[in-house]
């Protein structure tokens, strides 16, 4: 009942009430951003979401968030490395967090839930076992039980997604909240944030090829 029909309505609540507090600051960093960045201060990207019970696949859908990194290019027109390109601005984004913001949209429109497996990408899906496609039985989230037990800084494809079938077999409203509050925790610490260059695990397709 919760996982199906009640936890969908709670998103959209909460969504709904987070967009219209926060509001003024999302305007702010919009502002900020397009500055900061030189042009628009949105990274949308496709996403992998829930499965369709109707075709039983996968459904993708563009994930929004606040733009952390130039499009600063060299000489010859392709992008610096993305250490060059995470300027000041896009480093406190990240350790704050306000880069999600904007999946609040997401989660208004059915595309995301508060809590969840973090939607990776698409070019993943041919990478996935049988068991890990189990990942999308529910929708993905804003932050989710891997997030919370070490975010990036997990060491293997294999832990992070065992986090996020434990979470799929124990989804309920005690749940969700243990990993609301814990991420808010996270978050409050900036603890677990790692540079891309850091991370412990590289891309997913490079590793299972």
């Amino acid at each position: 009942m919760y996982k199906c029909f009640i936890k969908r309505i709670i998103d959209f609540i909460l969504s709904l009430l987070a967009l219209i507090i926060l509001s003024p600051l999302l305007l702010i960093l919009t502002l900020t951003g397009a500055i900061a960045m030189r042009g628009n201060p949105f990274f949308v990207q496709k996403r992998v979401g829930r499965i369709d019970k109707k075709t039983g696949k996968e459904t993708v859908f563009s994930l929004i968030k606040f733009r952390t990194m130039s499009n600063a290019k060299d000489k010859e027109g392709n992008y610096l490395p993305n250490e060059q390109r995470l300027n000041k601005y896009g480093r406190i984004l990240r350790s704050s967090s306000l880069d999600e913001l904007p999946e609040l949209l997401n989660i208004l429109a059915g595309q995301l839930s508060c809590i969840g497996p973090r939607p990776l990408l698409v070019e993943y899906l041919p990478f996935y076992s049988e068991e890990e496609h189990h990942r999308h039985d529910v929708r993905p989230g804003l932050t989710g039980l891997a997030q919370v037990n070490g975010r990036n800084c997990i060491s293997s494809w294999e832990e992070r997604f065992a986090y996020d079938l434990e979470y799929v077999r124990n989804c309920s409203f005690k749940e969700d909240i243990k990993i609301l509050f814990a991420t808010v925790g996270k978050v409050i610490k900036h603890s677990d944030i790692l540079e891309s260059s850091q991370a412990k695990v590289g891309r997913l397709d490079d590793e299972r090829k």
